[in-house]
This record gives structure tokens, C-alpha cells and sequence, in this order.
């Protein structure tokens, strides 16, 4: 039998994941390994808002079919699997920690229609496991998008123009966001330029799975 970790996932599948081994460190896409650069050619010509991204795995198989799983069949189960995975990581990778966890809100009625956050799902053990604060309420998406996979990469910023309002004005000079899965980056990155213009110095960005590119799209 195969040896399990105290994550319950057996360290022979463990490795089996599609890990995200060099990466740029502003927005997590996978760079050539050994480069001297740490930033992709995107981050050098125009950098995003946030500060940098942790993200430790592509998505691609067999990781994929665990996200969704979570985001789109309700095995609410894998989130804990998942958002220990990235706790690891990031205590692994990271210092020092964020002073709050912010996950990626859903529009209300989206969140009605699916029952529950996939974001904050991920988010909770993450926050336990790190001892960080999560602030579930501290943002909020006030405008129903269209799914970022059905626009071209033009689209996708216009789309989520004026989506996300700061509940409140933010305590914190530095916190993380968090959501499942990057793929062009829009989302973060928007939901990061929010909280720079009420206050926020530092914003990172922490998923479990980078797409680009040359990866399947999943969000």
C-alpha cells in the first residue's frame, strides 16, 4: 500500500501532480527553467497590481479533474485536499505572511445557483492551516459577469469593469486573494487594483493552478 502524508493523498500521487516548478513571480506562468529572469516577457513589458503570485501547480491532468470536481460537481471534499496542498506551499515558499485572506467573491445569484464559493471553499483550510485571518464579507461583486472562458482575451477586462466594491474601508496593509484556478489574470488583477485605491499597499495572489497560454483554459 502506498504511503499517505497527513494531507491523505499518497506521496506517489502527490508527485503525480502537475507542479508549477518555475514560474514568473508576478503572476505565476510558467517560465523556462534555469532563466535568470524571474518575470515572464507579459510582467516585464507591463506588470500587474499584484505584488506577486503563489501558485503551485498547471492546470492540466490529473489535477483538472480534482478542480472541477470541486467548482462544478459539489465534492466539497477536495477543498480541504487542495487548500492544504497550497497551505504547504506557501509555508514552504512564503514570508512574511499576509495579514488577511480575501477569496475571489461569485455574484450573489451565481452563488445561489451553485450552492457555494469554490474560492472560499479552498480559502478556509488555507487560513487554519497558516493561522491567517479570512475576510469572507470584505469584498463584494456587484455586477454578474460572463464567464471569463467565453470572451476573447480583449473582452475580458471590459467584462469585469466596476464588477467587485470594498464592503468597507480595508484595516490592512497587506493581504492575499485567493481563488482556484488563473488563467489570463483578469480577475486577480482587477479585484487587486480595487483594493490599491482604498488603501492596500501589498496584494498577492495565491491559487492552486496557473493556465496560460499554452495550458488548458479552465476560468
Amino acid at each position: 500500500m502506498a504511503e499517505s502524508n497527513h494531507l491523505g493523498i499518497c506521496n506517489a500521487c502527490e508527485q503525480a501532480l502537475p507542479h508549477n516548478l518555475s514560474a514568473c513571480r508576478r503572476c505565476a506562468l510558467p517560465i523556462p527553467a534555469g532563466s535568470h529572469v524571474r518575470l515572464c516577457g507579459q510582467c516585464l513589458d507591463s506588470a500587474p497590481p499584484g505584488h506577486r503570485a503563489c501558485v503551485p501547480y498547471l492546470y492540466a491532468a490529473p489535477l483538472d479533474a480534482l478542480l472541477t470536481g470541486l467548482k462544478f460537481r459539489q465534492q466539497l471534499y477536495y477543498a480541504r485536499l487542495l487548500g492544504g496542498l497550497l497551505a504547504r506551499h506557501l509555508q514552504e515558499n512564503l514570508t512574511p505572511y499576509p495579514e488577511c485572506i480575501v477569496p475571489v467573491p461569485l455574484h450573489p445569484s451565481r452563488l445561489r445557483q451553485r450552492g457555494y464559493n469554490q474560492a472560499l471553499e479552498l480559502a478556509r483550510p488555507v487560513a487554519r492551516i497558516l493561522g491567517i485571518k479570512l475576510e469572507k464579507n470584505l469584498v463584494r461583486r456587484i455586477r454578474r459577469t460572463r464567464p471569463q472562458t467565453e470572451l476573447k482575451q480583449a473582452a475580458r477586462a471590459a467584462n469585469l469593469r466596476h464588477a467587485f466594491q470594498i464592503s468597507r474601508p480595508p484595516d490592512y496593509r497587506h493581504i492575499a486573494i485567493i481563488d482556484d484556478v488563473i488563467t489570463s489574470g483578469h480577475t486577480v488583477n482587477t479585484l487587486a487594483q480595487a483594493f490599491h485605491k482604498v488603501g492596500v499597499k501589498k496584494v498577492e495572489v495565491w491559487a492552486i493552478a496557473r493556465a496560460g497560454l499554452h495550458l488548458p483554459a479552465q476560468t
